[in-house]
């Protein structure tokens, strides 16, 4: 247990992947963190598909082998069945080799494993701790006074030279205390969801990949968790959803309905059983003004959430752990201003956002078709197209590659391409954003690292970051060699 006059370097609040990782990092580049979770671990937690980008940075956070030790499904991609075309496959390891692959996981053990890692590398972890307030000096965060559920009266205080805010939809400095937290208004979507039995996806799956199925107005998620369980969730609209629960009946009741209109999910439940009750998520799709400021960094879910519809909470939550940690340790060692870390946080990770923000927007108009996913695909990474795989660029989004090329080289956007016409099939889903909401997506060559400081991640020989030595100065270039397959591969992203 942390004493009261525990005071570290880094102050990490919340124990879920964003946190766990920061700290590991952090505690792995030697320095001094403490870590603080409301919550002991195993607790359940949604969202069991990880994209391939979380690969590479467990790796650098010792957490890797774990992970494959703890016996979760190797996934390699996923299958997307989406308005009227045919199937189309996005397969990483077919693309960028076997390397690039992830887990589907049940979320309360894989967590758990990241904590206890996050011990493991030498971070003082507090399960049970419940930040009650911070501490602001001119705006800055200083300290934080918590308290334990063993002890829920003592009120302990530590101080700290920086703060990770990765306390999840909770937002202690987004929500609670800066009050900064902007719900998406574009996105109004309601989840529900639930566990069925058995092991059928759809043919042509990639290992461990989840299908993802159109419907008139919204969509479902098949994603296997482990041998002989999946996760099974519908998500729509939520004037859609309330029009549901008009009929009185219970949410098993109406996920039932849900599964049973649609022919693809229903036979891929023929003859097996729901194992556990519905659940249901609403409101989840929000951003923060700013994702860090003087003395603190917002990582995770605390920062912004998105949409479920291509797995992006566990992508965001790590690959902002890697920035937050590379970005602290380079403050600290005094490699660079704090004013410099903090821009290039903000910047690398709200483009990131903001890119899967573009490329969920698109695909919720289901008429515009797979050309048209992939057009954009390749315009908001102006990567070299791959031949004979019109995909690539959408399966590096998908995947989260796109995002650690970036940190690691810094990129400028083509925009200059033409748009392919919109397929003639499909209907368009009542779910999501209508056209004009892409307007609000605006990613400038500007966005992808700093221009004044020209900072980018390093992870050797120790994680950090470093100025570019040849930054791109012209849109449409690129600051380094392409090579999206290699990048993904190695563990120094």
């Amino acid at each position: 247990m942390a004493e009261p006059t525990d005071n570290p370097t880094v102050l990490v609040v919340g124990g879920g992947p964003a946190g766990s990782l920061t700290a590991a990092l952090l505690a792995g580049s030697g320095v001094d963190v403490l870590l603080l979770e409301k919550e002991v671990f195993p607790r359940y937690h949604v969202g069991e598909a990880l994209a391939s980008s979380c690969r590479p940075v467990l790796e650098l956070a010792g957490a890797a082998d774990k992970v494959d030790r703890a016996g979760f499904l190797r996934k390699h991609g996923g299958l997307f069945r989406w308005g009227a075309e045919q199937d189309w496959v996005a397969d990483w390891s077919a693309i960028f080799g076997t390397e690039v692959r992830s887990w589907s996981v049940e979320r309360g053990d894989f967590d758990h494993v990241l904590l206890d890692n996050a011990a493991d590398r030498g971070a003082r972890v507090v399960q049970g701790a419940t930040v009650k307030r911070v501490v602001l000096d001119g705006g800055r965060p200083v300290a934080a006074e918590w308290t334990t559920a063993d002890e829920p009266g003592v009120v302990r205080t530590s101080r700290f030279d920086h703060l990770v805010d990765a306390s999840g939809r909770a937002g202690l400095l987004t929500a609670q205390t800066f009050r900064n937290r902007t719900r998406h208004e574009v996105f109004r979507n309601v989840a529900i969801w639930g566990y069925w039995d058995g092991d059928t996806l759809l043919p042509d799956t990639p290992p461990g990949g989840s299908n993802i199925i159109s419907a008139p107005d919204g969509w479902y998620w098949v994603i296997p968790v482990c041998a002989g369980r999946r996760s099974v969730g519908c998500v729509m609209h939520e004037t859609a959803f309330r029009e549901r629960r008009r009929s009185g009946g219970s949410l098993d009741d109406l996920l039932g309905e849900l599964v049973a209109e649609s022919d693809t999910v229903r036979t891929l439940l023929d003859g097996n059983r729901q194992v556990a009750a519905a659940r249901v998520e609403q409101d989840y799709s929000y951003s923060s003004q700013s994702f860090c400021g003087p003395g603190y960094f917002v990582a995770g879910d605390a920062a912004c959430f998105l949409d479920p519809l291509l797995s992006t909470g566990v992508h965001l939550a790590s690959y902002s752990a890697l920035l937050a940690a590379a970005s602290l340790v380079a403050v600290i060692d005094g490699t660079v201003e704090e004013s410099e870390a903090l821009a290039f946080y903000e910047s690398l990770f709200r483009n990131a956002y903001t890119r899967l923000f573009a490329m969920v927007g698109r695909m919720y108009q289901q008429y515009q078709g797979k050309a048209g996913y992939f057009w954009l695909a390749q315009q908001l990474t102006a990567a070299p197209e791959v031949p004979d795989r019109p995909d690539a660029a959408f399966v590096e989004i998908v995947g989260g590659i796109s995002d650690l090329y970036d940190a690691r080289h810094g990129r400028a956007v083509d925009r200059g391409a033409t748009a392919p016409a919109p397929a003639d099939a499909g209907t368009a889903a009542t779910a999501g954003p209508d056209e004009s909401a892409l307007d609000l997506v605006d990613i400038a060559p500007k966005d992808l690292y700093d221009t004044a400081s020209r900072l980018r991640l390093v992870t050797s020989p120790r994680l950090g970051l470093c100025r570019a030595q040849a930054p791109a100065d012209r849109p449409g270039t690129l600051a380094a060699p392409r090579s999206a397959a290699a990048d993904a591969a190695e563990p120094a992203v």
